[in-house]
């Protein structure tokens, strides 16, 4: 159980005994109560913890908030299991009760994060719920812009926390490579020479070097198809390698139309009444859902990309998703009240989200591979490495848009964030070698001494915020708000450095020096797992 959630049934505890000694009168105690009652303070003065529960229950109880905070604090203060964590708890105006943790608390809580090891940060929010994160699907028509490295690295991002909180997460990509598409055969007429579409120096050199085999193809649907499994081949190898992402799986809008799933779904979407002819036309009514009608079926019979579309999300319904995220670009932002009406019509009872990544621009470099008004991502994963485009992308919040520095991204100085908490890792990993060295200790949890004999303030600082690391996650598996991660690996690395500063490890009387290895060692595992989430490497040395 996480910290946060055990202060919070301690105040609940309290709040209830209140409420039975007839203190809080006539007040819904189980309807206002909860987890939201309590947040971590961003002010250390005020203490670790503070509880906003007085101000709710104030209305209710007819009472002001600071009295009923300070009958709070009375009850908690007189309980013997809250004794054993606190080390204060007291009322602030206007009706907070703020709460200050034990050091010895601190220091035995943080000594569990060396037997947890990897699975350290591991919640349960999301209860096993099947969960599908679908992200970059970009067509298959040329490389990846910087446009799309938001989506792949965010929904990678995602996709690990959702995972580490509990869901039973797949990580999903949607090729629109459909023969009877329109793309496809734009495509195609550009493969035989027929049309500029699409051509960039890429695909140019893309052409070539298939020239022999096109020149064997006569139709524009045909070239248009082998040209983006060309193209497809490019794009997978470079997800992987390269933006070190795996997909669980890659589907196929043709093999939705070989399956019959495209006519499948219209006949289903006719059977519900939704469907009429307008034009030679076949259109779906959406009135009902507050959308425009859209077309399903062209005049000359030929699917909508819409329609295609809704099939696939018809198909992972039919899969099992309890959860569906979509991660689109900036683009697609008026596609989304149509496609949550989709599944409003396709009976879905599950969580459907949309995330739209905003746009990006490029702050500094060379640019060397710009296309028009497209910088390809290859480029900027050459110029400031993947480490660096992750941290990046993911430190920014995905409501705003973004300009990617790349000069900054490239520097090895603390100066960087990126290199910032990388070096705090290798800083770490370097303690630990020199000690294993030295025979003082070991880099393996049975090395260690208790963490119970330590006393300087870095030492608890730093041990109160490696706590905070299950929360974090299950924060953001809530809300999606993964530059949270990014500014908690920044605060461990800072947090580490200052008691590098202040607290000699190895040196130190043997019993010191084991005791602050221990702390060292959970740093270590901490700052792993959290750049594990971002998909970031822990370097042991730099």
């Amino acid at each position: 159980m996480m910290l946060r959630e055990k202060i919070g049934l301690l105040v609940n505890d309290a709040v209830r005994r209140l409420a039975t000694a007839g203190f809080l009168g006539s007040a819904d105690i189980d309807k206002i109560i909860g987890p939201g009652a309590l947040s971590a303070c961003k002010d250390a003065n005020h203490g670790d913890y503070a509880s906003n529960i007085a101000m709710r229950l104030a209305g209710a109880a007819k009472k002001p908030p600071l009295g009923i905070a300070q009958k709070i604090a009375e009850e908690l203060n007189q309980n013997k299991k809250a004794a054993k964590i606190f080390k204060k708890i007291e009322a602030a105006a206007p009706g907070f009760v703020n709460f200050s943790l034990s050091d010895g608390y601190v220091l035995a809580e943080a000594g569990k994060i060396l037997k947890l090891g990897k699975n350290y940060g591991k919640v349960n929010v999301g209860k096993n719920k099947k969960t599908q994160v679908e992200f970059i699907s970009a067509n298959p028509s040329g490389q990846l812009h910087v446009g799309n490295g938001w989506s792949a690295f965010y929904g990678d991002a995602l996709g690990n926390v959702l995972a580490m909180s509990g869901h039973k997460t797949e990580k999903e990509y949607y090729v629109n490579d459909a023969r009877v598409s329109k793309q496809i055969q734009t495509l195609g007429a550009t493969a035989l020479g027929r049309g500029e579409a699409y051509l960039s120096p890429y695909l140019k050199e893309k052409i070539a070097s298939l020239q022999k085999k096109l020149s064997k193809i006569s139709s524009e649907t045909d070239a248009g198809y082998f040209l983006a499994q060309a193209v497809l081949k490019d794009l997978q190898k470079f997800i992987a390698k390269d933006l070190k992402i795996k997909f669980h799986g890659w589907i196929f809008e043709e093999c939705l139309y070989k399956r019959g799933l495209i006519i499948k779904t219209y006949d289903f979407l006719k059977k519900k009444g939704l469907v009429f002819e307008k034009d030679g036309a076949y259109w779906l009514d959406m009135s009902k859902y507050g959308q425009k009608d859209e077309v399903l079926l062209r005049s000359n019979g030929s699917p909508t990309y819409f329609l295609s579309d809704i099939a696939y999300h018809h198909n992972k319904i039919k899969r099992g998703y309890k959860k569906i995220i979509d991660i689109w670009g900036a683009d697609h932002q008026g596609h989304v009240p149509r496609m949550k009406a989709v599944m409003d019509i396709l009976g879905y009872k599950g969580e459907f989200e949309v995330l739209i990544c905003q746009i990006v621009t490029i702050k500094g470099g060379k640019i060397s591979k710009r296309e028009g008004n497209i910088v390809a991502l290859n480029w900027l994963i050459d110029e400031v490495g993947v480490d660096a485009a992750r941290f990046f992308y993911l430190q920014n919040s995905l409501q705003s848009q973004m300009e990617f520095d790349v000069e900054l991204a490239k520097k090895k100085s603390a100066d960087s964030p990126v290199f910032y908490v990388q070096y705090a890792h290798a800083r770490i990993a370097s303690i630990l070698k020199k000690a294993q060295k030295q025979g003082v200790g070991s880099s393996k949890p049975a090395g260690v001494q208790p963490l119970s004999g330590l006393r300087h303030q870095s030492e608890i600082e730093l041990a109160k915020r490696l706590l905070r690391f299950p929360e974090i996650v299950a924060d953001t598996a809530n809300d999606y708000q993964i530059q949270r991660i990014c500014l908690y690996a920044l605060g461990i690395a800072a947090k580490f450095h200052k008691f590098y500063h202040d607290c000699q490890v190895i040196g130190e009387d043997k019993k010191t020096a084991r005791a602050r290895l221990g702390l060292v060692l959970a740093a270590k595992i901490v700052l792993q797992n959290t750049l594990g989430l971002l998909g970031v490497s822990a370097p042991e040395k730099m």
